[in-house]
């Protein structure tokens, strides 16, 4: 069980407080409710970028790195298509080192002509490093586009098109900011070393008085059922052959997210799962596959890939994929393989839980969620899981219809 507290400032601020006296050490979580699904379609990637600009110095802080390595901190961050997060490590009795570089940032980022020119160089280096010049590298621009006709996650969280972030203005990313940066839209963990009380002072002390932003109603469309399997045929310098399916699933608050990650992991956790024995190791027709959800707020999607052998066609690895998926909608799952399956999952998060910043996260994300207590619920929702239960989901998610191909061909 993590035990926590938690408290909200008057300007919207919501505060999570897990103390830990058994390191000396602090986490400093800031999880900003915003990512890719909350941009225009016409300006996409500037939650990535924002990722980027919050470290290229504040009002009173010109470098934030630095900054916080002088009091023997580190710091990261990532985007998704939900959410952005920002975390610190730093010895608890620096504490205020990490809680003034944040309210900086949040209150006085400097956004200005030289700060953008920097992280947008930086991020169309990355851009064109991972998603157009890497192998495989734009299949999630291929497969968001395939799958989602109406709701923003028909982009990946890099954007749309690299033209975007070369033509962002000032005046862009400034009304991004203004828009999404705000006390209101954020969640504040404080996890190690620290004391109620002490928390409530010094948050309150750095974050009290930044203001309130002006609320935005976020009009995200639905995404509407898809109705039709649809097929892709794409063709690039890459070495196999591969082959992506990917089905709509429910969204990351829903029940169904807890049966298909655990059916993705019944499919391709270990040597000893369904893809590997049957794929791989029996049949030698990939050389690898792999099956996992996208673990979206909104409704998801559970992907099956697979590097085909040299030799196979696409056909038969289609076949041999669907073979698999079929089976999930045919037969119960055995007793035994349903246990060992959440005896991983059980690990994954009794392991994961020994580390204070992923408490950190994992608490944001709860919150964000709806109630950080879920953080302690999570595994009796896959414990909970029977056979039949898996089957019927597999049954619903795993229809024909709802069914996005991509066949991705190795130029000859």
């Amino acid at each position: 069980m993590i035990e926590f507290e938690r408290f909200t400032l008057d300007n919207g601020l919501r505060v999570i407080v897990h103390p830990d006296k058994t390191t000396p050490m602090a986490a400093v979580n800031m999880l900003y409710n915003v990512g890719a699904r909350n941009e225009l379609e016409d300006k996409t990637g500037f939650a990535h970028l924002f990722e980027h600009l919050m470290f290229a110095g504040s009002k009173h802080v010109s470098d934030f790195d630095v900054a916080l390595q002088m009091a023997g901190g580190v710091s990261n961050a990532f985007t998704n298509n939900d959410v952005t997060n920002y975390y610190d490590i730093l010895p608890a009795n620096n504490l205020d080192r990490a809680l003034w570089l944040e309210s900086d940032r949040l209150m006085h980022l400097n956004i200005n002509s030289r700060s953008l020119e920097v992280q947008r160089k930086v991020v169309i280096e990355e851009f064109k490093e991972n998603y157009l010049n890497q192998p495989y590298g734009d299949i999630w621009h291929l497969l968001s586009k395939l799958a989602y006709k109406v709701h923003p996650y028909k982009w990946p969280t890099i954007g749309k098109e690299l033209s975007h972030i070369e033509h962002a203005t000032l005046d862009d990313v400034q009304q991004f900011f203004a828009a999404h940066y705000r006390p209101d839209n954020a969640i504040l963990v404080l996890a190690g070393d620290i004391d109620l009380e002490m928390a409530k002072s010094r948050v309150f002390h750095w974050f009290g008085d930044i203001p309130a932003g002006k609320m935005q109603k976020k009009n995200i469309p639905a995404e509407p059922i898809q109705t039709e399997a649809r097929l892709l045929e794409a063709e690039a310098n890459v070495p196999l052959n591969a082959i992506y399916k990917a089905w709509h699933m429910g969204p990351r608050d829903s029940q169904n997210y807890y049966v298909m990650d655990l059916i993705t992991d019944l499919l391709s956790e270990g040597d000893s799962s369904r893809f590997y024995s049957a794929l791989v190791k029996e049949s030698k027709a990939f050389v690898s596959a792999d099956a996992y959800i996208s673990g979206s707020f909104d409704n998801g999607l559970v992907i099956v890939e697979g590097k085909l052998a040299p030799g196979v066609s696409m056909k038969m690895a289609d076949e041999l994929l669907t073979d698999q998926i079929e089976l999930l909608r045919e037969k119960i799952v055995e007793a035994r393989e349903l246990e060992k399956v959440k005896n991983k999952i059980e690990a994954y998060y009794a392991f994961s839980e020994i580390n204070l910043l992923n408490r950190a996260t994992n608490l944001a994300f709860s919150e964000l969620l709806g109630d950080a207590d879920l953080i302690n619920h999570e595994m009796n929702a896959y414990l909970k899981i029977d056979a039949a239960e898996l089957q019927k989901e597999a049954q619903q998610v795993f229809s024909p219809e709802n069914c996005s191909t991509i066949y991705y061909y190795s130029k000859k």
